[in-house]
């Protein structure tokens, strides 16, 4: 322990073998237990808990009457005795259970007001009233750890790639707008009116920049700022470990990748076999309906469109007829037992994926087939959809009827739903690469081909022509970490050439000028010998949020914003004085 502090000991860590040595604690007074004649104190600090105890008799009461003062979450100093607790009396929950310290010296370091809750584990305390007194909140003993996870993971990720010959990099946090995933976060110029600097989305252009700069094998545990409408999972301001290498190919980058993570989760004791399986994106959507699969359980969709084709339910057998439309399937094993009326719901959830309704079918447990559409199939087709979705009693079984992508999607949709829903078990953790992302996908409202990744990907096709010929067939080098089910991070291979660059900018709208003001800095840097190079980006705070077996980023992060992006306990965003937006410039509408 180091000895520059008040304390010779952490309250997590005094044991059998302390017995009869003086100790000084400091920490907050947790639970205080008044038993007649004697006083027990739960001191905690960020290490643990240690029971100190307060007699009359000893250290001539003087103690003890300060210790009948003392209130919950007052900060205090003590100083006595290790000893053995009496027999019956260990407390084999706590690390530090077998023993207590009998205090001789108490120092009141401060007194405190009644917190607005109990800091405890399992406390039932609304979100917002513990981000509004956050600093109390991080006081409890699981938010202390998932701190502490989070600390040691990030140092594990920081050391695997250092002993990999990886430089760590500071990329600037002012820079140019360039708003092509998500809205930027603007910052306007006092000292050149009416021009803005933009925060960071990520560091993208900026790694490129270092590999053209010779620094071959890059990281950063970067700052990213996305102005997004929030969802329940989104924060304005979130950090990833970003990843850039130089003279590589895609398995280089893949292999690199893998050892530096399986490294860093050895540290945190958890074991992620390698090489990782790799699925191709296709092949994740058409089984698991999602390009983030979570493996650990089945209900895997399969394409029933063939045993409809001549169908006298119109819908199966119209889609089976039409080019591009396909009629899906999945079976929820034990959902078929629902009632009619739990059943009907899902319609409203299928919805939410995009479907028009949701046609099924609910084997019962007695042996009877439950369904307002079942009339229409012949014994044939029944027959061989049995066999197909390896139908048992107690079963349910749900179609989507759509295109490829749009199926797929609202049949992964209800996956997750039924499985949520029927309390599906997922243990352990489960990590594959999701790769050969399509390089662009159609744009309906703007009208125009997007970037699927990012507008830098390399295509899988070079030709320039036959990209141009049928955007929407080419594939792209690129590779998306997916931990339990989450996109846990992304990559790919970045294009080194300039006129590629340029003539990918340009099939998704982009004109020469536009192109050049916002990227001609890049296309620029492009045609100064930039070498072959890829990275990779992970969500640091959603694979701490994993590791730690938490719902939610918020509590992995110290102080998050609340899903409409506010900070409850400094009361951001807030309004600046007209002096201040004088000085840049600016005035409110």
């Amino acid at each position: 322990m180091d000895s520059h502090t008040m304390h010779t000991h952490t309250c997590g860590e005094l044991r059998r073998e302390h017995i009869g040595q003086q100790v000084t604690l400091t920490g907050w007074v947790w639970h205080r237990r008044d038993h007649g004649g004697l006083i027990f104190v739960d001191l905690r600090d960020r290490d643990g808990v240690t029971q100190v105890s307060f007699d009359p008799e000893h250290s001539g009461g003087e103690a003890f009457h300060a210790a009948e003062t003392i209130r919950s979450e007052w900060p205090i100093k003590v100083t006595g005795v290790v000893r053995e607790r009496p027999e019956g009396m260990e407390n084999s929950k706590l690390a530090t259970g077998e023993i207590e310290v009998l205090i001789d010296a108490i120092e009141v370091l401060n007194s405190s007001k009644t917190p607005p809750f109990q800091i405890e584990d399992h406390v039932d305390t609304s979100e917002d009233v513990r981000l509004r007194y956050r600093y109390l909140d991080l006081r409890r003993p699981r938010m202390t750890a998932n701190l502490k996870l989070r600390s040691d993971f990030t140092f594990a990720i920081r050391e695997a790639l250092h002993n990999r010959d990886f430089l760590e990099v500071e990329t600037p946090a002012l820079f140019k707008s360039t708003p092509e995933g998500a809205r930027d976060f603007l910052v306007p110029s006092r000292t050149q009116p009416g021009h803005f600097y933009a925060l960071p989305q990520s560091p993208q252009l900026l790694k490129q920049l270092l590999m053209v700069g010779g620094v071959e094998r890059y990281y950063q545990v970067a700052k990213c700022f996305r102005d997004e409408d929030l969802r329940a999972d989104r924060q304005p301001e979130f950090t990833q470990v970003d990843i850039e290498m130089s003279f590589v190919e895609q398995d280089d980058v893949m292999g690199a990748l893998e050892d530096v993570l399986s490294d860093a989760f050895a540290k945190m004791g958890v074991e992620m076999p390698t090489p990782l399986r790799r699925l191709d994106y296709w092949d994740a959507m058409d089984t698991y309906g999602s390009d983030k699969p979570d493996t650990r359980f089945g209900m895997e969709l399969h394409d029933v469109t063939g045993i409809f084709q001549a169908s006298k339910f119109k819908l199966f057998a119209s889609a089976a007829a039409t080019e591009g439309q396909y009629v899906k399937a999945i079976n929820a094993k034990g959902a078929g037992a629902w009632p009619r009326a739990q059943i009907d719901k899902l319609a409203n959830v299928a919805a939410e994926f995009g479907a028009k309704g949701l046609a099924w079918i609910a084997f019962r447990e007695d042996g009877s087939v439950n369904s307002p559409i079942v009339k229409f199939f012949s014994d044939e087709e029944m027959m061989a959809l049995r066999e197909e979705m390896g139908v048992e009693l107690g079963d349910l079984v749900m179609f989507a009827v759509a295109d490829r992508k749009g199926a797929d999607e609202i049949l992964g949709g209800m996956r997750l739903h039924m499985a949520n829903a029927l309390d599906v078990p997922r243990e352990g953790h489960d990590f594959l690469w999701v790769v050969n992302f399509p390089l662009f996908h159609w744009d309906d409202e703007a009208k125009r081909y997007e970037a699927e990744h990012q507008p830098f990907t390399l295509p899988t096709e070079l030709d320039v022509e036959k990209i141009k010929a049928d955007p929407l067939a080419i594939g792209s080098a690129t590779y998306d970490f997916v931990m339990d089910g989450c996109e846990a991070g992304g990559g790919g291979m970045r294009i080194h050439n300039s006129q590629m660059q340029l003539d990918m900018l340009e099939l998704m709208g982009f004109s020469v000028e536009r192109a050049r003001e916002q990227f001609g800095f890049l296309m620029d840097a492009l045609e100064y010998g930039a070498p072959p190079m890829g990275g990779f980006a992970l969500g640091l705070d959603r694979v701490c949020m994993l590791l730690a077996g938490e719902d939610s980023i918020r509590d992995v992060m110290a102080f998050p914003k609340t899903s409409s992006g506010s900070d409850l306990m400094s009361d951001a965003p807030s309004e600046v004085s007209g002096k201040q937006l004088k000085e840049v410039s600016l005035r409110l509408l």
